[in-house]
């Protein structure tokens, strides 16, 4: 969560064509989220709720004898016994495999009633909704997606970000760590109809709107080439939300790539020392939002291949990722594999793209 900002709903919204235009209603109670990594520092709304007498679920967390619930990076002294998903736990507890078995589950999870959220929006419960100026995509990503990255406009965001997307598995999901899974709009497990139909109803809901919001991509997990560390921090994505929400006002410009939008580094700057009050390095800016041409192409090639193989997909969805490849091969040819922002930048600015 953010803070500053409001919330309506945890995770699910009804988006519905209502005049022209995309609005969204809540149809939850309640919040079912993941505990790991929860601290007061990082996640002081959470934190809150978490710590003040509630009717709260825990779930797979670490119980002291007291009845006091732990969870792994809460920032706080864990005990060396308790009792959590193994059972009885102590500190270097393994487990058949002879793993040692962390004191909270990586799914462990925390459920509570919306209305126990400070930032709860006035508007949570109204049956006429909210607008919606923007939809966000995002997964699990280690050497493709910069940061954050604007969709050109409806259609190339539903085929190229939301119809796209892929993440790479964690704990929270059962089987094999760091597997890249294809997850449509993250969505593929509760999809009742086909995936080609599915995009198809996305695509239309967008044809059919007068006012159509924005689509972006997001991801938290892009990693530096050379070294394998993470270039993003835990709350950078305060910082990509905001510069979202001035792209969606037309408050700011952006320079052109060949898979969308990315930030200038010029309009980051102020807003890492207003929310984060830190100061932002261009070189790292750099890094993160580098070009990778080569993995961006190999993830139309993933890609192409699944829908090739989907009946009922629409022909839309190969035309555009086509249109992007096209895009990329010749970026490449006229600047490398991997390509800065800023050299994309001054290219744009010589062919006044």
């Amino acid at each position: 969560m953010l803070e500053g900002e409001t919330i309506v709903g945890d995770d699910i919204a009804y988006l519905r064509n209502i005049n022209g235009e995309a609005r969204a209603v809540n149809v939850e109670k309640g919040v079912f989220g993941i505990i790991k990594g929860i601290n007061a520092k990082d996640d002081p709304i959470q934190w809150k709720v978490l710590h003040t007498p509630n009717e709260i679920i825990f779930s797979n967390v670490l119980i002291d004898d007291k009845g006091k619930p732990y969870w792994t990076g809460m920032g706080e002294e864990i005990p060396e016994r308790g009792y959590n998903h193994s059972g009885e736990w102590w500190k270097g507890k393994k487990d058949k495999e002879g793993n040692e078995i962390p004191p909270s589950h990586p799914n462990a999870r925390f459920t509570v009633s919306l209305e126990a959220f400070e930032n709860l929006d006035p508007r949570w419960d109204d049956p006429d909704g909210v607008e919606i100026g923007a939809i966000v995509y995002g997964g699990r990503d280690s050497d493709t997606w910069v940061p954050v990255q604007e969709a050109f406009d409806w259609e190339h965001g539903i085929v190229t970000k939301g119809a796209s997307l892929e993440s790479e598995r964690t704990a929270a999901v059962l089987g094999k760590e760091g597997v890249r899974e294809f997850n449509p709009m993250s969505n593929l497990d509760f999809l009742s109809i086909p995936i080609g139909k599915y995009i198809e109803i996305n695509l239309e809901f967008g044809r059919k709107l007068k006012k159509k919001p924005k689509i972006f991509a997001v991801n938290y997990f892009i990693r530096d080439k050379e070294t394998g560390e993470y270039l993003t921090d835990k709350n950078d994505k305060k910082v990509w939300y905001k510069w979202m929400e001035l792209r969606v006002h037309n408050d700011v410009d952006a320079i052109w790539t060949p898979t969308g939008y990315i930030p200038r580094y010029e309009d980051l700057v102020p807003l890492f020392r207003e929310i984060l009050s830190k100061e932002y390095p261009e070189e790292l800016y750099i890094k993160q939002f580098t070009i990778r041409i080569p993995e961006n192409l190999a993830k139309i090639d993933r890609i192409e291949r699944i829908y090739g193989k989907i009946e009922g997909t629409p022909p839309e969805l190969f035309r555009i990722l086509e249109e992007e490849r096209k895009r990329l091969e010749e970026l490449r040819e006229k600047l490398g594999d991997y390509v800065s922002p800023k050299d994309v930048e001054e290219l744009m600015k010589q062919t006044q793209r």
